[in-house]
Parts: structure tokens; C-alpha cells; sequence
């Protein structure tokens, strides 16, 4: 028997994508990715191929920035890396 922790992202994953694109499915994917706190701390938005990502304040705009690679990867795995190639960070005014 395999363990769930071995399949359980793919089938995410799978379930994520079949969804028609909406705020709510990439609301949904951030949330995945980025975890409850980071994505309480952002809004997130698809644009041509980008996230923006809209930071409450400018200390989460630098975390979520030294998290930018592998937050994006994770983005990628959920929603495909033809829908979102790039992460681009923004900070409330």
C-alpha cells in the first residue's frame, strides 16, 4: 500500500486543473501553495501569464519574495506551468 503523502499532490493537482480558470481556483492554488499565514497575508490575481501577488504590508512583500522560486514552483505544479510562468509581487498602498 502506498502511502497517501505520496499521491495526495497529484491528485490535488488533477482536481485543480480540470476546475474552469477563476479568481477562485488560483485564490484556491495560493492557498495550497503558499500556506494558511502567506496566503491570509496576499491577494493573488492572474494577468497573461503572471501572479500578482498583493501583500498586505511591505514585511510580507519581502518574505513572499525570498520565497518567490519555490512558491512559484509549487503555483506551477497546481495549475500548470503554461498558465502561470512568472510571479510578480505588489505591495498594498
Amino acid at each position: 500500500m502506498q502511502p497517501f503523502q505520496s499521491f495526495a499532490p497529484a491528485v490535488l493537482a488533477a482536481a485543480i486543473r480540470r476546475q474552469p480558470p477563476s479568481p477562485a481556483r488560483t485564490a484556491f492554488a495560493w492557498s495550497v501553495a503558499a500556506g494558511p499565514a502567506m496566503a491570509r497575508a496576499a491577494s493573488v490575481d492572474t494577468r497573461g501569464g503572471v501572479l500578482v501577488i498583493t501583500t498586505k504590508d511591505a514585511r510580507w512583500a519581502r518574505e513572499i519574495g525570498r520565497m518567490s522560486a519555490p512558491l512559484l514552483t509549487r503555483v506551477q505544479a497546481l495549475l500548470g506551468s503554461d498558465e502561470v510562468t512568472s510571479l510578480r509581487i505588489c505591495e498594498k498602498p
